[in-house]
């Protein structure tokens, strides 16, 4: 099909999608009410819906007061009941699917619900949205006249008691419409195979000769199939395989430590990034425009949000907000209820408001990915630009890392360690190490407090990984591809501690 007829039915149900954002960017506390309303009378007469009496809540005080909060160990036996085979416990139509993803305190591993609602109405309706806002911000894409490039999780699918559980990717893959699968590479054999480190390069035969316009997927794994598509063809730039490559669509960990490193094999000026944020769970917020940081958050997908700030979350004072009580730069725990049974779940992600007309947003970083030893609240955030800035100044790039607390024994003060896999180690590591401090310092007053004289932290100490480590690591744990990662901040020395003995 020529390619104006191709982007002028995309810009038809650009419009009529368009109409329907639209309403929840004027009205979003009214929208999200009413799918709050909608949720509860699908499931009211579900086993949690009679539990709680759903039947008669409503509005959201009573929602809030009535439904306790509880992240994935409150809800596994439930989950495990409907793994089983069970049905309306938590949602009323059956649930086939279940996402699987890294453990919890109780389990190795969680298994999502995944319903027809939410594979409809979340996550397939958010890949179409996100197509229709680039080719709206980009009325020359040539997007349609190639393929997508698409990097999924190295699970397969395993079926157990009549229910099937696998990456969520391998889960969105498997259901697709066979046509989908023309506009995509690697071809679906290839991209639901379990062995990583063969599937990377079973993608990289299948994909050097199509002619791919767009990349999708998670940065940690996509720079290395990318690395490998370099190096067995040649080239020293991806527009030398693919001189229609004009978007990346990723998402699942930080883009920040790895922007450089991909300018560097995607040189042209005016290639577009574009960022999502979703998980297992659902599919939350997009990049609705060119070189933004923000992303604009989705809320008629079947998912009700709530929000706890940060400063006291896990204490008593513990309490959720709605969207609509929100303030800008408060670093919030998000909390949702879903059209796959999840009723106020604690999903582990935290995030801010850069705006609240419309509600767009900023990742932060994690509630357990953090290191609150002493009081000091650094996050990813913080991590992420002091060592940017750390690298600027000393030319250095950076593979991976990861940090954990010295804890206090004796009269010995506390303090961070880190260990960072280096691409390009910086000349002088103490010179590094006072800048990422100094940078640290400057954008938390909690860490600068506690580092002022060393009067609880002691100055960081830095460990160069040796290459490869991180990769040694997953791997040795069976969790290469996908959405899989070693936590960059760490309360515990778990991760730090197996790392340097690897390392050694």
């Amino acid at each position: 099909m020529p390619i104006p007829i191709v982007n002028s039915i995309a810009s038809w149900f650009l419009k009529k999608r368009f109409h329907q954002i639209d309403l929840f960017l004027k009205y979003p506390n009214e929208v999200q009410n009413e799918l709050l309303q909608n949720l509860l009378a699908i499931a009211k007469d579900t086993e949690i819906g009679k539990q709680y009496d759903f039947s008669s809540i409503k509005n959201y005080k009573t929602f809030a007061e009535r439904i306790p909060i509880k992240n994935y160990d409150g809800w596994q036996d439930d989950i495990e009941r409907a793994r089983r085979g069970e049905t309306n416990i938590f949602w009323p139509t059956p649930i086939k699917w279940f996402a699987k993803s890294s453990g919890t305190t109780r389990a190795k591993s969680k298994f999502i619900p995944v319903s027809s609602e939410s594979l409809e109405d979340c996550h397939y309706a958010a890949g179409k949205d996100l197509l229709c806002m680039y080719l709206n911000n980009n009325e020359d894409s040539q997007l349609f006249t190639g393929k997508s490039l698409r990097l999924g999780g190295s699970k397969e699918l395993y079926k157990e008691n009549g229910t099937i559980f696998g990456d969520l990717s391998a889960i969105l893959i498997d259901n697709m419409p066979f046509w989908a699968e023309f506009s995509s590479t690697p071809s679906n054999r290839v991209s639901l195979m379990s062995d990583w480190e063969h599937k990377m390069q079973a993608i990289v035969n299948e994909t050097v000769n199509e002619n791919v316009t767009s990349l999708a997927g998670v940065p940690s794994w996509m720079l290395v199939l990318l690395n490998n598509v370099l190096e067995t063809t040649g080239k020293q730039s991806l527009h030398d395989v693919w001189p229609n490559l004009e978007v990346y669509f990723h998402g699942g960990v930080s883009f920040t430590p790895y922007k450089d490193q991909y300018k560097k094999i995607l040189p042209k000026k005016d290639f577009n990034y574009y960022e999502i944020y979703n998980a297992s769970e659902g599919f939350f917020a997009i990049q609705d425009r060119n070189n933004s940081s923000e992303l604009l958050l989705m809320l008629d997908y079947g998912i009700f949000y709530e929000f706890i700030p940060m400063n006291i979350y896990a204490t008593p004072e513990e309490k959720a907000i709605p969207l609509s009580e929100v303030k800008l730069n408060v670093n919030y725990a998000v909390i949702i209820t879903t059209n796959a049974g999840l009723w106020r779940y604690k999903i582990g992600d935290t995030l801010k408001f850069t705006s609240l007309n419309p509600y767009r947003i900023k990742i932060s970083g994690r509630t357990k990915h953090h290191i609150n030893v002493f009081g000091e609240e650094l996050i990813i955030e913080n991590a992420e630009a002091a060592l940017k800035k750390a690298c600027k100044s000393t030319k250095a790039e950076i593979a991976e890392f990861t940090a954990a607390p010295i804890f206090m024994k004796d009269k010995e003060k506390g303090g961070h360690e880190w260990l960072i896999e280096f691409k390009t180690p910086p000349k002088d590591i103490d010179y590094f190490t006072e800048l990422m401090d100094t940078a640290l310092k400057s954008s938390n007053s909690d860490y600068e407090a506690k580092r002022y004289n060393n009067i609880t932290l002691n100055k960081p100490i830095l460990h160069i990984a040796r290459h490869n480590l991180f990769y040694d690591w997953l791997k040795r744990h069976n969790k290469l591809g996908g959405q899989h990662k070693i936590p960059r901040l760490s309360n515990t020395r778990e991760y730090l501690d197996e790392l340097l003995v690897l390392n050694s």
